[in-house]
């Protein structure tokens, strides 16, 4: 699929030419998030079991490709599961006037009541419980006192470690109303990261997820991420293989059973080009204009691809190829 151009049909297909629809750039500025105030981090009961490098600083599992069998598995899906409700739990919380900070309570306290470990706290050095990437902050956002705006979005990303297991997952949610142009990249980014989803088959080669996402992001007049991909995941946090989000000739190893890795798409609704904050963490577009992001965990099966993150009856702010076109989660 070729790159829409301003004067073509707007995809949505409303009769609009796509400058004046989806792609009306005026609607999609943004000012740059400014970064608040970093309350500490908060604590973990003892009874809650922490990865390895909680004591000891450095990640001590195997970074190879992450294989299941049928016990890890069930472990898996625990993990996976709970990060679901996190995130859930923590969309919930969403509104003008909330602080990301408010809503890392929310969600440090959610992740401690199922028995799990916030993964990223600590991490590296990272001080909070999830991210939260407001607006033209592509991804790894502290959450801080800034205040949440009425048509702002914010992608928060979930990992909970429990049962030796990381599940991770994350989505885009709407901050009140949002516009058109900004609600048509958060649902063109989740369809995409579903259609990376279902292009997963044993045996084929792990470019396929790319194969499906670039093109289509580009239809929709957006661009990928590149720096940033998916990666191997279960008894450690990042693991091999890299998933690639955009079409990358030389990607030819092959999707194996029982492998298990995140598809997690960037999409982009400006320019290419991003800087990291002085925390060391947070990605801000160089032209402030939005970015989304959604994220599941999946494993691959003899037909496909499972997802995992997706509560024990059905739930999850990112959606499944089955209810891919359900709305943007407010």
């Amino acid at each position: 699929m070729d790159r829409i151009r301003s004067n073509s049909p707007c995809w949505c297909a409303n009769g609009a030419k796509y400058k004046r629809c989806h792609g009306d750039r005026r609607l999609l500025q943004r000012a740059r998030v400014a970064i608040g105030s970093v309350s500490p981090p908060r604590p973990v009961p003892d009874h809650i079991t922490r990865p390895d490098y909680i004591s000891t600083g450095a990640v001590g599992t195997p970074r190879t490709w992450q294989i299941q069998d049928d016990e890890s598995l069930e472990r898996l899906r625990h993990a996976c599961q709970v990060a679901a409700e996190v995130l859930l739990v923590a969309g919930q919380a969403v509104a003008p006037g909330t602080t990301t900070d408010e809503i890392d309570a929310i969600a440090h306290a959610a992740y401690v009541e199922r028995g799990a470990y916030p993964s990223d706290l600590r991490y590296h050095g990272f001080t909070k419980s999830i991210c939260t990437s407001v607006n033209g902050v592509v991804c790894h956002g502290v959450p801080d006192d800034r205040r949440l705006q009425e048509g702002d979005i914010v992608n928060i990303d979930v990992t909970a470690f429990v049962d030796g297991m990381h599940g991770d997952t994350s989505a885009t949610f709407a901050v009140g109303a949002i516009d058109e142009p900004t609600r048509g990249l958060v649902e063109t980014t989740r369809e995409a990261t579903l259609r990376g989803i279902a292009a997963v088959a044993a045996g084929e080669p792990l470019r396929r997820i790319g194969e499906a996402i670039e093109p289509f992001a580009r239809s929709r007049g957006f661009s990928v991420v590149r720096t940033y991909g998916g990666h191997g995941i279960g008894q450690t946090f990042h693991a091999a293989p890299h998933i690639y989000h955009h079409v990358e000739r030389g990607d030819d190893d092959l999707f194996q059973t029982g492998m298990s890795f995140t598809v997690e798409p960037m999409l982009l609704s400006g320019g290419t080009s991003f800087t990291q904050a002085a925390d060391g963490w947070t990605e801000h577009t160089d032209d402030a204009m939005p970015s989304a992001q959604f994220e599941h965990t999946v494993v691959v099966t003899p037909t496909g691809a499972e997802i995992l993150t997706i509560t024990a009856d059905g739930r999850t702010a990112v959606g499944a190829p089955a209810t891919g076109s359900a709305r943007l989660p407010a």
